[in-house]
Formats: C-alpha cells, sequence, structure tokens
C-alpha cells in the first residue's frame, strides 16, 4: 500500500519537475527495453508554469468494454480505477460498462457533457477510432487509449503487455502435456492475441521438444472478448475432437477454468493457465498458474503525471507506455503470491531439461523462475522473441541470437511454427 505522506512526496516532485523543466525531455519510454524496442525520444513543448489543473478534483472517465464482473479484463481495469481512487481523495471516477465500440463516440460525448472529465481512458483496442474521433473533438480533455497506436496531441496510449507471462506458462505446459496436443481460445486473433500465442508456443516448445514430445498449440478463434458459452464450447472442441491436453486462453471469464475443473470431477486431467485475474480459486485441481495484471500503477502514473502538469493537452503525441514485468505491471501466477499452484510445483520440479541459455541442467520450475527473473530485470535479460524463429510454413522470420524489436512484436501477423489456427468457431 502506498502511504499518503509517500504521495505527498511523489506529488512534490512532480510538480517541481512541472515547474523548473522548460522541456520535458523524456518520457516512460520503451527505450528502457535494450534491443527489444526502437523508439525515437523527442522533446515536448513547454510545460505550463503551474499544474494544469488547479482545482481539487480531477475528474476521471473509464470506458470499459465488458461487465466489471468479466473476472478478465475489464475487472483488471476497474481493479485499477479503485486502487487510483483509494489512493488520491482529490480524484473522482465514473466508469461505464460493456460499451458498444460502435457507440463509444456518442457515450463519451454523453459523459463529456454531463461528468466533465479532465482524463478520460478508454480500455480497449476496440475504442481506438472513437477515441481518435473524442480527442479531435474536445482538445480540453486528456484522453489515454489502451493497447492502440494512434496518437495526438491530447492523446496518449498504454499498455500492459502480458506476452513475457505466456512464455513462461508455456515452458510449464510443455512439461506437464502428455500428448503434446496443447489448445489454445482465442477471442480475435489481433496482433496482441498473436503475440501471446507465439510467445506461449515458443516456450511450450522450449521444453516439450526436450522431452521428446511433438508440441503442437491449436488455436480457436471464438469472435468475442467476453462470451463464456463460447469459450467453454472451444474448449470442449480442443478436448474431445483434438485430444488437448493443456489449454491457454485469451477470454474474459472463469467459463474454461471451470470445465476443466468438472472434466477433472470426472476423472480427466486437463491442465489450464488462468488469464488476467486470479483463476486458482475457480480450478484449484487444474490452474497450474496465469498471467496477471496490475493496471493500477499505470493508471497512478498518469494521473499524478497530469495533477503536476507535466502532461496536459498539448503534449501526449509521444507518450506511450508498454509496461511489462521489469515495471511490475504485469506477473506470473494462479493467484498474486502463487506463482505456480502448490499441487504441480513438485511436478515442475521433477521434470529436467537443459537452459539454452546457460547450458545447465535444471528442473522446468527452476527454469520458470530463472527466466521470470531474467525478464524481471530492467535491462531485460532475456526476451522470448529471440531467433531462430520460424513461421508455420518453415520461413525463418528470426534470425539465431537476434530480438525482434518491439515494431516487429507490436505488429505481429504471423504464428510460430507449432501453431495451427483451426479458425473462428
Amino acid at each position: 500500500m502506498v502511504s499518503k505522506l509517500f504521495l505527498a512526496i511523489y506529488t512534490i516532485v512532480l510538480i517541481t519537475i512541472g515547474i523548473g523543466i522548460g522541456f520535458l525531455i523524456s518520457i516512460y519510454s520503451k527505450s528502457q527495453i535494450p534491443q527489444l524496442a526502437t523508439v525515437t525520444i523527442t522533446s515536448t513543448p513547454a510545460l505550463a508554469a503551474t499544474p494544469q489543473y488547479k482545482q481539487e478534483e480531477i475528474r476521471v472517465l473509464f470506458i470499459y468494454v465488458g461487465p466489471i464482473g468479466d473476472l478478465g479484463w475489464t475487472h483488471a481495469h476497474d481493479m485499477g480505477r479503485r486502487y487510483v481512487e483509494s489512493l488520491l481523495p482529490w480524484v473522482k471516477t465514473r466508469y461505464l460498462e460493456s460499451v458498444d465500440p460502435a457507440k463509444a463516440f456518442d457515450e463519451i460525448s454523453t459523459q463529456i457533457r454531463i461528468f466533465k472529465p479532465h482524463i478520460v481512458f478508454t480500455t480497449s483496442y476496440d475504442f481506438m477510432d472513437a477515441t481518435v474521433k473524442a480527442a479531435q473533438t474536445y482538445r480540453d480533455v486528456i484522453f489515454f487509449h489502451c493497447s492502440g497506436d494512434k496518437r495526438d496531441i491530447n492523446l496518449g496510449t498504454y499498455f500492459a503487455d502480458l506476452y513475457q507471462a505466456y512464455y513462461i506458462n508455456g515452458l510449464m505446459a510443455g512439461a506437464l502435456t502428455k500428448t503434446g496436443k496443447i489448445g489454445y481460445v482465442a477471442a480475435h486473433l489481433i496482433p496482441e492475441v498473436i503475440r501471446h500465442i507465439n510467445a506461449f508456443t515458443i516456450g511450450a516448445l522450449e521444453t516439450g521438444s526436450q522431452l521428446g514430445k511433438n508440441i503442437t498449440v491449436y488455436v480457436i478463434e471464438i469472435g468475442a472478448w467476453y462470451d463464456p458459452e463460447k469459450a467453454r464450447a472451444a474448449a470442449s472442441v480442443l478436448v474431445e475432437r483434438y485430444g488437448v491436453d493443456v489449454i491457454a486462453f485469451t477470454e474474459d471469464s472463469s467459463a474454461i477454468v471451470e470445465y476443466a475443473e468438472s472434466l477433472y470431477k470426472a476423472g480427466r486431467q486437463i491442465y489450464v493457465f488462468g488469464h488476467y485475474s486470479p483463476m486458482y480459486k475457480y480450478g484449484p485441481d487444474v490452474v497450474v498458474s496465469g498471467q496477471l495484471v496490475n493496471w493500477g500503477p499505470i493508471y497512478l502514473d498518469i494521473v499524478m503525471k497530469v495533477r503536476a502538469g507535466v502532461y496536459n493537452t498539448t503534449n501526449l503525441r509521444n507518450v506511450d507506455y508498454w509496461w511489462l514485468l521489469a515495471q511490475g505491471a504485469v506477473d506470473v501466477g494462479a493467484d498474486f503470491g502463487m506463482f505456480i499452484n502448490p499441487k504441480f510445483k513438485d511436478v515442475l520440479e521433477q521434470i529436467y531439461v537443459v537452459d539454452k541459455v546457460d547450458g545447465k541442467r535444471k528442473s522446468v520450475y527452476q527454469l520458470a523462475i530463472d527466466r521470470y527473473n531474467a525478464m524481471k530485470e530492467t535491462n531485460v535479460g532475456f526476451d522470448p522473441f529471440t531467433g531462430p524463429l520460424y513461421d508455420t510454413e518453415g520461413r525463418l522470420r528470426v534470425p539465431e541470437g537476434v530480438r525482434m524489436r518491439y515494431y516487429d512484436i507490436w505488429y505481429i501477423d504471423w504464428f510460430i511454427r507449432g501453431v495451427v489456427n483451426l479458425g473462428k468457431i
């Protein structure tokens, strides 16, 4: 928990920055990830001599694509909203849930008239065009769009990316599968999800191939971020028709976890990796680990910098957050504080492979810990998107020893060899 004293000091420091520096010569940027990202840092326009908002209250609007009870994406964003509101008494928030992307601009416009927000966070890739239109229409409002790549003078972007966590989950999946057949239920096959599928597959291949398994990751797209019924149906197809014994997914409910738990009670073990929120309690016999996100620090950083005048309605064109394990925006675990479900920890400690980085023989559990620690370093000592990497056609996409750059990872539109795209359900 952040203390009030810390927040007071933080505010003073930020205001000092806003008053004392004529130009914002650096923003938090992807360039902190050497070799992984190539970003041009440009100076922003001169800052105002005082913070932009003098009033006590800053109003912040959140636009959600799903319900706050989805246990996935929207739930995690709402936890971030509540985190900021609980720490900053001068912040007042409002949210709209399950907003139709086609109606997002109208919804934002209505709220600007009645709520008069100083900051608007639009929390889905699907809101990108509506957010750009809103930013161009309401130049006196600060906008931040999650997961997009279009910016403007009053519109910045931000994202907490999970690909490192998916890779670590993949290491465990490749070790645990008995059949070598792994399933993945995808909401939409946009670059974000393709990136996560590929990272997961890279991890599964790294361990599974050493154990003599022919790793294949079968992907089904369901065409929705939140559709528990479709998610469960897709998981059933993967299990019954394709014989998978491990499932990862991008869908914002606990449906797949609960489905796997029901199979376990019927005598069939399907290993599952939770998505976005802690899912251990929905499947204590099947959830191995998962990807966890913490939007709170990102929202806190942005709101505090707006308060201090570091960010204003004229200098956001080059502000793009891309936070990973090293920044504490994401984590690995079946629950917060539970890196691996204790039920499977002993199993993974008994499976040994050779670490391709240091050449040492170690347990898969230790390998996962080592990779986690390496990617938690600020200089990112390891990245899964390092060659050689081949696509499904056998073409060499990334030469040996070369790390993919940020741009190539962000816009990836091809699958790693080992992935089989089964299409949309």
